[in-house]
C-alpha cells in the first residue's frame, strides 16, 4: 500500500485499515510459529503498511491540535 494511498483516506478508514492489518499480522505470526506460512516477506510489508498508517494517522492528530 502506498502512503499517496493511504493519505487519501479519512480518518475512520484509516482507523480500520490500522485494525485490520494488526489482525493480519497476528494470522501471519500465528502461521509462522505453526510452519504453515508461504511468504514469509509478506510480514515486513504487513509491519511496514502499519507504520505508514499510524504515522498518517499522528500527522492528521497532530494537525487538528494545532487548528
Amino acid at each position: 500500500m502506498k502512503a499517496s494511498e493511504i493519505r487519501e483516506m479519512s480518518v475512520e478508514e484509516l482507523e480500520l485499515k490500522l485494525a485490520d492489518l494488526k489482525e493480519e499480522l497476528f494470522n501471519l505470526r500465528f502461521q509462522l510459529a505453526v510452519n504453515q506460512l508461504e511468504n514469509s516477506s509478506r510480514i515486513g510489508a504487513v509491519k511496514k503498511d502499519i507504520a505508514r498508517v499510524s504515522t498518517i494517522l499522528r500527522m492528521r492528530e497532530l494537525n487538528g491540535a494545532e487548528a
